[in-house]
């Protein structure tokens, strides 16, 4: 069985109510076992070339890499690190060389499946959830400074949902020369669901209420994105928003998933 055969995505991406256009870009390569979401930031429309730049650079890193030698759990770790500074350095570059670009950046989340297992890597606000068996549990913590005073004690959970700091943030791909990012793994199960998504998302839906929704509607993916970006915009749609849906469906043993992904990009298997 292959990866894509063994997982079931679903994406959506909306300006959302207050908005005029979107600066977050979404990313699945299901053949690779591939999702990211990148929001981007920064002056009119620079924010949709950061994260624009983020995610193709990041796809075109990682299939380059990926193709050159088998990927273990390590070596993914690096490849996922080594394409998001390649991608920060590309960023921070066009930023500096156009005054139109200046100060953009985005923060980026990026999801992939090997070997029954899941290899993630964050930088910013954007957020990885994971639903297994009814519980939703945050597998990235947000870099940012309301993050930072929660964590000191500096402000409760509570007053955090209405903190004027909410989107400020301390880590984003392309406005300083290297990129500070987080790169983690964990086993997959079968019938995970594992949710990618921009803060436009999770600052107007509380973890709660994604939470029943999974619950709820998990058995039609596309749907539950729908439903997702629906309630965020019913709550006041301040933001962009994009969520992209992940489940897993059966095992992918590692050299079934490799003969998979390296026939695709060769064309070895008909």
């Amino acid at each position: 069985m292959s990866v894509r055969s063994a997982l079931e995505i679903a994406s959506i991406t909306d300006a959302g109510v207050v908005r005029s256009f979107n600066e977050d870009a979404i990313v699945t390569e299901p053949d690779l076992g591939l999702a990211l979401v990148a929001d981007g930031m920064g002056g009119y429309k620079a924010g949709d070339v950061a994260s624009g730049m983020a995610a193709s650079i990041m796809v075109s890193e990682l299939k380059r890499q990926l193709r050159e030698a088998a990927p273990t759990a390590d070596s993914i770790a690096e490849i996922l690190e080594s394409s998001l500074n390649r991608a920060n350095r590309a960023i921070h570059k066009a930023a500096q060389a156009n005054p139109q670009y200046h100060g953009m950046g985005t923060t980026l989340v990026a999801a992939l499946f090997h070997d029954n297992r899941l290899h993630f890597a964050h930088v910013g606000d954007s957020r990885l959830y994971r639903l297994r068996k009814g519980k939703l549990l945050a597998l990235t913590q947000d870099h940012s400074i309301l993050h930072e005073q929660v964590a000191l004690g500096l402000i409760s959970h509570d007053d955090a949902r209405t903190s004027h700091n909410r989107n400020l943030v301390t880590r984003a791909l392309g406005v300083e020369t290297r990129s500070q990012c987080e790169v983690q793994d964990q086993t997959v199960e079968v019938g995970d669901v594992y949710l990618l998504c921009s803060d436009g998302l999770n600052d107007m839906v509380d973890d709660v209420n994604i939470e029943l929704a999974l619950n709820a509607l998990q058995a039609n993916l596309p749907l539950t994105a729908r439903q997702l970006v629906m309630m965020a915009n019913d709550n006041g749609g301040h933001d962009n928003i994009s969520a992209i849906l992940i489940k897993v469906l059966a095992p992918f043993p590692a050299e079934v998933q490799s003969r998979g992904l390296f026939g695709k990009l060769f064309g070895w298997l008909k």
